[in-house]
């Protein structure tokens, strides 16, 4: 592939996917950019890498396909599993993401969410996970229960603070409009007009799950994540993620998307990480 450049103009030369994949880095180098404020030559060559390393030359994704935009640029698919993770949630209420970490299962699914209330396709929209660790750890840490919990729910804080203005962001959390709150809290509601997202749903018990699936009420959608390589219950607890799996493949508007290291979309060495525990556990 060449690249011509005459003044401001860049041209691209050479078969379809080396300019594919040309287009890609630079858009993420460009991302990068506006987040980071530099641009490093080892932030380059992971972005090559995590371009050109492992997707399906015959597979490839929608350019036009994006999901939200944001001050720092838009948020779109960058795996086919993506895409179709995306394209999934338009067409189901309740959609089920399961992969290993840092494959956008999370990232994606807040970015949804908040296209969906954006578009006033909702009302509110709902985060939580189970505290799993929580449960032994509580009492000893410092605060009041909000300050015990919040540690846990760090993960979907932080996607939130990077697609939305702070003082946006805070403002919809005063209003109730957007909650990040513990699985537990889930008991007894009722959640109409609202995007819910169950984060690390692999910990939930079989009566956790039941609990959050029939908590949904009129116009309401769900997406719920999890990594069923990590779960951190007592052996004898069945995870409400795996028997879920089980039981609702087939129901019509409940859909299954499934991640392995291909999607990976963080630094290179993840890729490499996941590969070498799913060699170590196939071999097992």
């Amino acid at each position: 592939m060449k690249i011509i450049a005459r003044g401001n103009k860049v041209t691209l030369h050479g078969d379809d996917d080396s300019i594919s994949i040309a287009n890609r880095v630079f858009g993420e180098m460009l991302l990068t950019i506006n987040q980071k404020g530099y641009l490093s030559e080892n932030d380059v060559r992971t972005l090559i890498h995590i371009e050109k390393g492992d997707i399906d030359k015959k597979e490839d994704i929608s350019p036009n396909t994006v999901i939200l935009y944001t001050k720092t640029g838009a948020i779109k698919p960058r795996t086919p599993n993506q895409e179709e993770y995306y394209k999934s949630t338009l067409t189901n209420d309740i959609v089920f993401a399961i992969g290993p970490a840092g494959t956008g299962k999370t990232y994606l699914a807040v970015a949804i969410a908040i296209a969906a209330f954006k578009n006033h396709e909702v009302q509110r929209i709902i985060l939580t996970r189970p505290a799993v660790e929580a449960g032994e750890k509580l009492g000893f840490l410092p605060g009041d229960l909000k300050e015990k919990v919040d540690p846990y729910l760090a993960p979907l804080y932080d996607a939130l603070y990077e697609m939305l203005p702070t003082e946006k962001l805070r403002s919809l959390i005063d209003q109730k409009i957007i909650e990040v709150i513990p699985l537990a809290y889930m008991r007894g509601r009722t959640l109409n007009n609202a995007y819910v997202i169950l984060d690390e749903a692999q910990n939930t018990t079989s009566m956790q799950m039941k609990m959050f699936l029939t908590r949904l009420g009129a116009n309401s959608k769900a997406i719920i994540t999890g990594d069923i390589t990590q779960i951190d219950l007592p052996d004898s607890t069945t995870s409400g993620l795996l028997e879920a799996e089980s039981i609702l493949k087939g129901i019509e508007g409940i859909g299954f998307i499934y991640f392995d290291a291909r999607d990976v979309v963080r630094h290179k060495l993840v890729k490499d990480i996941i590969k070498a525990y799913d060699t170590k556990n196939n071999k097992t």
